[in-house]
């Protein structure tokens, strides 16, 4: 007899573990996040009262670490379970989940470049909107306040913007020691100073506009934003083809993960 055997499709290990492997630090970063998320939300009540999840009239920060980190604990999910069991459903759900974020990040670059415009007003709006609510959530208020230290900015086209907030406007009937300020993450930052002077915008815009520019950031974070991006348009660029390319890869491993499969499966 002959020593040789007939050797058929075989699961590629080194395409299965890889997918394994990537899948379960995935998923463990999913678990991460939702954690941070709902561990926010119990800090803050919101797990004792549902309805208050409406109360905000501003946007909840918790929401991108809970949004984020489903969409990582489905796909970890689905990744790791589908390549160690080799099963071909949660494999293809995998490809297909992958592939319908990658088309939803693709329209929406278009969207963007082609209604730049409109990209503009919404991102107004939005900022606006949180500014009203400046005061209702601390991790809004986190946000906003690194978002203007960052860019070195204040409000959405100018300090003036927060006059949409109730502690911060200039009317007459405003009675808060906060009345025509600005929060101290618009101030312009001394070098020399350790600690940060949360009172440094007390007044502020009750100055003449020359005086202003001392004391406080006048430029609005929206151009900021966009001055940003066109002086780090490469490394945006960058990165973003980086996370493209990395979910096409993804795609093609599972897919050829799951024709081994399906050709292993045939040949039984």
């Amino acid at each position: 007899m002959s020593g040789k055997h007939y050797k058929g499709p075989e699961v590629s290990c080194c395409i299965k573990y890889f997918i394994f492997g990537f899948n379960v630090i995935f998923w463990l970063f999913g678990i991460a996040f939702l954690g941070i998320g709902l561990w926010a939300w119990n800090e803050k009540g919101v797990l004792s009262n549902i309805s208050s999840i409406t109360d905000l009239g501003g946007f909840d920060p918790v929401w991108l670490f809970l949004v984020v980190g489903g969409v990582m604990f489905i796909l970890g999910f689905a990744g790791c379970i589908g390549a160690l069991r080799e099963n071909t459903f949660l494999l293809k759900f995998f490809s297909v989940f992958l592939g319908i974020i990658f088309f939803l990040e693709l329209t929406a670059g278009v969207l963007a470049f082609v209604f730049k415009d409109w990209i503009k007003d919404q991102l107004y709006f939005f900022i606006n909107n949180n500014i009203r609510a400046y005061r209702d959530d601390i991790d809004l208020q986190n946000l906003i306040d690194f978002t203007q230290e960052y860019w070195q900015c204040c409000g959405a086209f100018g300090a003036d913007d927060w006059n949409l907030n109730i502690y911060f406007n200039c009317t007459d009937s405003n009675a808060s020691r906060e009345r025509c300020g600005v929060p101290f993450s618009c101030c312009t930052k001394d070098p020399a100073e350790d600690v940060i002077n949360t009172q440094c915008g007390y007044d502020a815009r009750q100055k003449p506009e020359v005086d202003q520019q001392i004391v406080i950031y006048t430029k609005g974070c929206v151009p900021q934003f966009e001055k940003w991006l066109q002086d780090n348009l490469t490394i945006v660029a960058g990165i973003f083809i980086g996370i493209a390319l990395l979910q096409i890869f993804g795609i093609c491993l599972a897919q050829n993960l799951v024709s081994d499969i399906e050709a292993v499966r045939a040949s039984w």
